[in-house]
């Protein structure tokens, strides 16, 4: 099983600019609207989750989260940390 995170964005560059700082890297895709990557380990997100949070204002970026099949979450200031609480409470490997 894997989760996804999905990041959208309408401004372009928005989202090399939120995952170049996160990568400590510059990916180029400054045209790209929407980035989607797959986790093996669901405790992995939580960390993106947490840097997301505490730069929402910094950014025009929406984030959603899928962790069960056809089913996702916006992750936004209110929900975020809690969401943090659950992937450990839920995945406690």
């Amino acid at each position: 099983m894997y989760v996804t995170v999905n990041l959208y964005s309408q401004r372009q560059g928005e989202l090399n600019n939120f995952l170049s700082k996160f990568y400590d890297t510059n990916l180029e895709i400054y045209e790209n609207l929407n980035w989607e990557k797959k986790y093996n380990n669901p405790i992995e997100i939580a960390e993106i989750i947490g840097v997301f949070i505490d730069n929402i204002n910094k950014y025009l970026i929406s984030m959603w989260i899928c962790l069960d099949k056809n089913l996702y979450i916006n992750v936004n200031e209110k929900n975020g940390d809690e969401i943090i609480k659950y992937l450990y409470e839920r995945f406690p490997y």
